[in-house]
């Protein structure tokens, strides 16, 4: 069944930017509705009522009943302009619905039982691919949401188009295949780094050269070397030998 909210607008006579401007100095937000083959109509309304349908959710897919001059029209809203610093809304577009004609609009999707999901109990991970679907669809039909059923769903199970609820007398604009809109994602792991050359908590090659060099710092020499300058000789090793005594000085 449809969704519709009543909002409450007042007639402006002028377009244009200066307009807007003037309509906005007076509190009001400057809206239009067009299409179904008639002139655009400018309207205003209260940025309370604007603020409090964005808030709502799913706002593209209600249907609206514009209540202006003691007339109501049933209308999408299709757009909203904000104002980059404050936020505020600065502009609403509406599309006028025609009597017999199919809608393009996007409705939310709704996913249920994620606590009775066996891949999602065991750590994995819902990965949605759109959060909204577009159909082809009837205003007086279009839902608020359609609803996917996450029970029974393990790893890397999908939902597509087919699973959806509430989609019934709708034709997606996908219509190619049986599109994926969400999938039940295995966790991920970091696998162990294992040193290579020795069982996992070794020290690695790297490690194993830091420690040697430590523990040689301050003993012996390596086979061969030369000791330090000044250091004393090795213990049991053999003295240097001492220096040839001159020849004695020939007499006579």
């Amino acid at each position: 069944m449809a969704n519709i909210a009543t909002i409450e607008a007042v007639s402006r006579e002028r377009a244009g930017k200066g307009a807007a401007r003037a309509t906005r100095r007076t509190g009001k937000v400057p809206a239009v509705i067009y299409g179904a083959h008639l002139p655009p109509s400018l309207i205003a309304l209260d940025p309370r009522e604007v603020l409090r349908e964005l808030h709502r959710g799913g706002w593209r897919s209600r249907l609206y009943e514009v209540k202006l001059d003691g007339q109501s029209t049933r209308e999408l809203l299709r757009d909203v302009q904000f104002h980059p610093v404050t936020d505020q809304p600065e502009h609403v577009d509406f599309q006028r619905l025609a009597a017999g004609e199919k809608i393009r609009v996007a409705v939310a999707v709704h996913f249920d039982n994620e606590a009775a999901s066996p891949g999602l109990k065991r750590g994995g991970v819902l990965n949605v691919v759109r959060h909204t679907v577009e159909v082809y669809a009837d205003p007086d039909q279009v839902p608020e949401r359609f609803h996917a059923d996450l029970g029974g769903l393990d790893f890397n199970d999908n939902v597509r188009w087919h699973d959806l609820k509430g989609t019934e007398g709708m034709r997606p604009v996908i219509g190619d295949r049986d599109f994926v809109v969400a999938t039940v994602a295995p966790p991920t792991k970091i696998a162990e780094v294992v040193a290579e050359g020795g069982p996992a908590g070794s020290p690695t090659p790297a490690a194993a050269v830091a420690k040697g060099g430590a523990a040689a710092k301050g003993g012996a020499p390596a086979k061969g070397a030369a000791p330090a300058k000044g250091a004393a000789p090795a213990k049991g090793g053999a003295a240097p030998a001492k220096p040839a005594a001159k020849p004695a000085a020939k007499k006579g």
